[in-house]
C-alpha cells in the first residue's frame, strides 16, 4: 500500500502544473525576490556624474534612486523639499536636533519607511557622518537670519556648510551636494548673514567643486517670515512700519519654485553641477509694493509709518548689544531686526549675467492668487469678509 502512494506521488510530481507553467513564462529568480521580473531598484555608482534618477513608476512608492540627507528639513523650505523628494519615491534622511515632534509632519509625505529621522548635533563630526553615510545626495539649507546665545551667524551659515561639504568629500559616495545661500549674498554686503552665506559659497565649491549653489530671493509661502510677521503686526499695530522709504528693490520667490529648483537640479545629467543658480521671482518689486500684497490679501487699508535707517537700527541695536551680555536668553527679533535692516540698505536682485530658474526649465509663478492666499487667515471676518482695496476704489460710493 505505502508503495502504491509513494509511485502515484512520484507520478503527479512529474505532470505539469500550474505552478510548472507559470515557471515557463516568469523563471523563479534565484535572487531572492520570487518573481524575475523588471524591479525599481537603485543602482546608482558610488562615483562619477549623468543621471541619478533611475526609471520607476514616478510615485511615492516606485525607487527614485537617491537617497537624500537634507539637513534643514524641518525649517520652512525644507517641508517643500523633502516633500518633493519624497513623492517621486526618494529615501530622505531627516537629521534633526530638537524635540522628536519637530519632523513628525514629514513623515507623512513619503512611503512607509522612506522619511528617516535621525538625531544629530551639528557640532558633533561623527554624528555628522552617522547621517550620512548611507546617502549619495546631500542637500544644506542651514540657515538662520539672526543669532542666538548658543550659534553665531558665522557658526551657522558658514562654519557648518562647510563642515558638511568636507565630510561629502570624505565619504567618497556623495554623487550631488545642494548647497542653499541667499540673493545679495556678497563679502562686501553690509549684512553679517550675507557675508557669511558668501563665505560658504566658497568655502563649500573649494572642498567640494561639483556642488551646485541655489540663491533665491526672499522666500513667500505659508510659514514665511515677512508676509506672516507684517500681517501680525498690522493686526495688532494697524500699520507696518518701512525702513528706509521702502524703495529697496528685491525680488520674492514661491518657496515651491525653489524646492522644485532643487529637484530639478538633481535630475539633469550633471549640467548644474559646479554652478551657481539665482533664484528669484519673476516680478522685481520694492519692499513697498510687497506689503501692499500683503494688505491688499488681508482687506485692510494699507497703512504704514516710514522709518529712517539710522533709527530703525538704533531700535533694534540693543538686542545684539546685550545678547551675549545676559545670563539669559533674549526674545528673537521680529519686525526690527537689526541685520535684516542692513541687508535692506542694498538691492537684492538677479544679477544680469546669471544663471535662473530659466536655465532649470522652470518658471516660477508669480505672487498672487495662491502663491499669496494663506494672508486670508488674517482677515478679521473670516476668509470671504470685506473687498480688496482696488475693488473699493472702483466702487461707485467712492
Amino acid at each position: 500500500m505505502q508503495s502504491t502512494i509513494r509511485n502515484t506521488g512520484r507520478r503527479l510530481l512529474d505532470q505539469s502544473s500550474p505552478l510548472s507553467s507559470a515557471k515557463s513564462i516568469y523563471p523563479l529568480s534565484t535572487s531572492g525576490y520570487g518573481l524575475d521580473q523588471t524591479r525599481y531598484v537603485s543602482n546608482i555608482p558610488v562615483k562619477g556624474g549623468g543621471h541619478i534618477i533611475r526609471k520607476g513608476t514616478g510615485g511615492r512608492s516606485s525607487v527614485s534612486g537617491i537617497v537624500a540627507t537634507v539637513f534643514g528639513a524641518t525649517g520652512f523650505l525644507g517641508r517643500y523639499v523633502v516633500q518633493q523628494l519624497a513623492k517621486m519615491g526618494t529615501q530622505v534622511l531627516v537629521p534633526f536636533r530638537g524635540s522628536e515632534d519637530s519632523q513628525r509632519h514629514l513623515k507623512l509625505m513619503g512611503d512607509l519607511g522612506q522619511i528617516v529621522p535621525m538625531k544629530y548635533n551639528p557640532r558633533d563630526e561623527s554624528s555628522i557622518k552617522a547621517v550620512m553615510a548611507k546617502s549619495n545626495v546631500v542637500i544644506n539649507l542651514i540657515g538662520r537670519e539672526y543669532e542666538t546665545r548658543n550659534y553665531s551667524f558665522e557658526e551657522v551659515n558658514h562654519g557648518m556648510a562647510e563642515q558638511l561639504a568636507l565630510i561629502a568629500k570624505e565619504h567618497g559616495g556623495i554623487m550631488r551636494f545642494v548647497q542653499m545661500s541667499c540673493l545679495g549674498a556678497s563679502p562686501s554686503s553690509p549684512s553679517r548673514m550675507l557675508r557669511a552665506k558668501a563665505a560658504a559659497e566658497e568655502s563649500v565649491l573649494r572642498e567640494f567643486p561639483t556642488a551646485t549653489i541655489m540663491k533665491p530671493g526672499t522666500l513667500i509661502g505659508t510659514e514665511d517670515r515677512i508676509m506672516n510677521t507684517w500681517a501680525r503686526f498690522a493686526k495688532n499695530y494697524s500699520f507696518v512700519p518701512l525702513f528706509g522709504d521702502g524703495s529697496t528693490k528685491i525680488q520674492p520667490v514661491y518657496v515651491i519654485d525653489v524646492a522644485s529648483a532643487i529637484i530639478a537640479s538633481l535630475k539633469d545629467d550633471g549640467a548644474s553641477m559646479g554652478k551657481i543658480y539665482e533664484l528669484g521671482g519673476p516680478q522685481v518689486m520694492t519692499v513697498h509694493e510687497l506689503a501692499e500684497i500683503m494688505f491688499d490679501m488681508i482687506r485692510e487699508w494699507p497703512r504704514y509709518v516710514k522709518v529712517p535707517f539710522p533709527i530703525a537700527k538704533a531700535i533694534a541695536s540693543p538686542r545684539d548689544f546685550l545678547l551675549k551680555k545676559v545670563p539669559f536668553p533674549l526674545p528673537n527679533p521680529q519686525i526690527f531686526n537689526l541685520d535684516q535692516i542692513n541687508a535692506l540698505t542694498v538691492d537684492a536682485v538677479v544679477s544680469p549675467n546669471a544663471l535662473t530658474f530659466q536655465d532649470l526649465g522652470i518658471v516660477p509663478n508669480e505672487l498672487k492668487g495662491y502663491p499669496v492666499e494663506f494672508l486670508i487667515c488674517y482677515r478679521k471676518g473670516g476668509p470671504a469678509f470685506g473687498s480688496t482695496v482696488s475693488e473699493k476704489l472702483g466702487s461707485p460710493e467712492l
